[in-house]
């Protein structure tokens, strides 16, 4: 009896035996559950700071909503402006909106990372609810953002994939657009503040970046001039026509007053005129994260091309 039962327990043994072996040889990276404990050191703007490498609940005072979103990051606080956009309505739906101001509201929310700007108000006392960090509007340019973002909850690879494929769907774009309304033909973006007009740089949202920086869109000399300081450049409608050129985008708000538009002057401009208006929502164009800028992508390629 005693023969029969050595090689079966020296077999049970060596069983175990691999499997213990298979179990601790296995990286760490196959286990389909993510140590929610771990953290990454990210090189924010203010140094070096430890957060999750896998967070579950941000609040974002920032206009990186859109990013994060493309990432799959869940959001519980997003800032008012970014809840306002049409684009995100499904995904920040259930999401609480929060400001710099909202402490106590921003603690019941839990959150293991928190991303603002860097003029937002209370950083101290945010760094002490959660890993905060800041970025400063403009700092870098919108790619390197969006870069900036997918290197801070752990989607590097994934940033640079949608970078890398935008930058071509853009470039190609501006070629047909180009062909289309010629080489040299100049775009100017505005929007109106109460009884004033904002002309925008080629980096303040409202769809620039698209336009100026990755279709590669020419704006009129005197827009460039006078936004190149500030990234925009405020005049009253009483001389719009001498910064419009050729095309006119328009960033709208359903607040907004629009009687400019009614006025001889403006419909008198060469753009007015030829029909060479673009008129965006101005909710939906406000940001230049990913989806966003996907969007504004393929709202300018419908728009110059039909």
């Amino acid at each position: 009896m005693k023969k029969l039962l050595l090689p079966f327990i020296v077999m049970c043994v060596l069983i175990i035996s691999a499997c213990g072996n298979s179990t601790k040889n296995q990286p760490a990276g196959d286990s389909n559950k993510k140590d929610e404990s771990e953290t990454i050191t990210y090189q924010s703007e203010n140094g070096p700071i430890e957060v999750p490498a896998h967070p579950k609940r941000v609040v974002v005072l920032t206009g990186n909503a859109g990013d994060l979103i493309s990432f799959g990051i869940n959001i519980v606080g997003v800032d008012e402006w970014s809840k306002g956009s049409p684009l995100f309505k499904d995904q920040l739906k259930d999401v609480t909106t929060v400001s710099d101001e909202d402490l106590e509201k921003i603690i019941e929310l839990k959150p293991d990372l928190i991303i603002r700007d860097s003029d937002n108000n209370n950083l101290d006392r945010m760094k002490k609810i959660a890993p905060t960090v800041t970025y400063t509007y403009n700092k870098v340019d919108y790619l390197t953002q969006h870069l900036e973002i997918g290197k801070l909850v752990n989607k590097e690879k994934e940033a640079q994939d949608w970078i890398d494929d935008f930058k071509k769907r853009a470039m190609t774009a501006g070629k047909e657009i180009k062909a289309k309304v010629g080489e040299n033909s100049t775009v100017t973006v505005m929007e109106s503040y109460d009884k004033d007009i904002g002309i925008l740089g080629n980096s303040w949202g409202r769809g620039t970046e698209v336009l100026y920086q990755a279709m590669g869109m020419e704006m009129p000399e005197k827009v460039k001039e006078m936004t190149s300081k500030e990234g925009y450049y405020m005049i009253s409608s009483e001389v719009l026509p001498d910064y419009v050129g050729d095309y006119l985008v328009v960033s709208q708000y359903n607040d907004q007053d629009n009687s400019y538009q009614e006025t001889e002057l403006y419909k008198e401009m060469p753009a007015v005129k030829n029909g060479h208006v673009i008129e965006v929502d101005g909710s939906a164009f406000m940001f230049n994260d990913a989806m966003t800028l996907d969007y504004q992508l393929n709202y300018f390629k419908e728009q110059f091309l039909k």
